[in-house]
């Protein structure tokens, strides 16, 4: 009886394919109509599509102009609404051209389900009027986004603490900072929040609230040489951000060579992001294969999704010295039974000077044989070649960096895999 088992299960995915066939078949005769007027029509030309309506209940308007002017336009399958339903993160890929410079692909980002944005809509309502729904525009003039007003001179951390993970414990300099990149503004340079109009306050806030994305990318823009895609603009609750390349998933079976190169990228970002001249710790609290894209030309790793970064500012903890402050800490590896989790104390990272989340992020995440995605495990760095599977070091620095055995392994361990991957890197080089 068992032998027949493979053959029902085969007929039983041969029929299962066939339905998903015929339905999508359903589908698109339910939408032709819809279909051929979504490759007539641009979108993006349309003001409540990109929510631009809703404004200063928006994320910024600095490209609203190449919006409306039809430079901006989605590719082939971003213009069907119906497989909308597929794209829960609402993450679009787009062509925008300029008349001298030809034509490129940007990516233009929602910062939120369809649910989130409705609730974010309702949380603004009931603030102002107590009810769910309600003229969204007038009722964003009577939100905490709005009594920040031209009056206040600064945005300061008691204001703003715990709005996200961007300012889960901010300083002053990390807000000025913030405030003085800001993009959304056409007089940006000024740590002064008097020098915004009233609008464009309200959409840093707002910004800063649902979504701190945009604000990490341009407070740490790529041209300063930070891992993140650089920013563009935003119009309505569309933003704009650069193409980077395939998403670092892509990679997983790559060649040994290409995933040690990768690999040792990531723990160059890990340590970039912790250790810097700016004094800033950039820790990455969502670490998954999907985060992270590798540019076609240079092969350079990029962090593509900075919705969860907390910031800390180390000056500001050597200053203040809080309890056990200059005691490294040690983040704790726990078994988990989902994908790409971590385990971290937000308040830890915010008051030690010294900690290791980001390398065990990317090893337990990224690297290591505990790391899983996709139903795969194994990590970035599975199937070493034998010479350097039966050597045995790669293997153990992984293991310490991620489920380190030693008391402060981890950062030993983490400085030893990034020589090691070098040496690696290197050698394959000159082969």
């Amino acid at each position: 009886m068992l032998r027949f088992l493979p053959l029902k299960l085969g007929r039983l995915y041969r029929c299962l394919k066939l339905l998903l066939v015929v339905g999508l078949f359903v589908i698109l005769l339910m939408n032709t109509h819809n279909l051929f007027a979504s490759f007539q029509k641009n979108e993006l030309m349309d003001r409540r599509f990109i929510n631009l309506n809703k404004c200063p209940a928006c994320f910024g308007t600095s490209w609203c102009r190449k919006f409306m002017n039809g430079q901006v336009s989605f590719e082939t399958w971003g213009r069907l609404r119906f497989l909308d339903v597929f794209n829960v993160k609402n993450v679009f890929f787009a062509q925008y051209g300029e008349p001298r410079e030809g034509t490129r692909r940007v990516v233009l980002k929602r910062l939120g389900s369809n649910q989130e944005l409705a609730e974010i809509d309702q949380k603004i309502c009931k603030r102002a009027t107590g009810r769910p729904r309600c003229d969204l525009i007038q009722a964003m003039y009577k939100t905490e986004f709005a009594r920040i007003n031209g009056d206040v001179r600064l945005l300061t951390p008691e204001v703003v603490e715990g709005w996200s993970d961007l300012v889960h414990c901010p300083s002053q300099r990390l807000l000025d900072r913030v405030v003085r990149r800001y993009a959304e503004t056409k007089d940006s340079g000024s740590f002064l929040l008097k020098n915004l109009k009233d609008t464009e306050r309200m959409q840093l806030l707002m910004t800063l609230a649902f979504n701190p994305e945009p604000l990490v990318l341009q407070s740490f823009p790529s041209d300063e040489g930070w891992p993140f895609a650089k920013y563009l603009g935003a119009c309505g609750r569309v933003v704009a951000v650069n193409y980077v390349g395939d998403e670092l998933w892509s990679f997983y079976n790559a060649p040994w060579e290409k995933r040690v190169d990768l690999a040792r990228q990531l723990m160059d970002i890990a340590e970039q992001l912790t250790n810097n001249d700016f004094d800033f710790a950039l820790y990455l609290l969502d670490v998954s294969f999907d985060n992270f894209a590798v540019g076609p030309r240079d092969g350079k790793v990029i962090v593509v999704d900075a919705e969860n970064v907390l910031v800390a500012d180390k000056r500001l903890i050597k200053q203040n010295k809080p309890e056990n402050y200059d005691v490294w800490y040690e983040s704790r590896f726990e078994e988990c039974d989902r994908e790409a989790c971590l385990s971290f104390s937000k308040d830890s990272l915010c008051s030690r000077v010294t900690v290791d989340h980001n390398y065990y992020a990317v090893c337990q995440n990224l690297l290591s044989r505990y790391a899983t995605w996709r139903g795969t495990t194994g990590g970035l760095l599975h199937d070493p070649p034998a010479h350097i599977a039966k050597d045995g070091q790669l293997e153990a620095l992984l293991d310490e960096c991620t489920k380190p055995k030693k008391h402060y392994g981890r950062f030993q361990a983490a400085k030893e895999l990034r020589d090691y991957l070098t040496h690696l890197a290197a050698a394959s080089a000159e082969a």
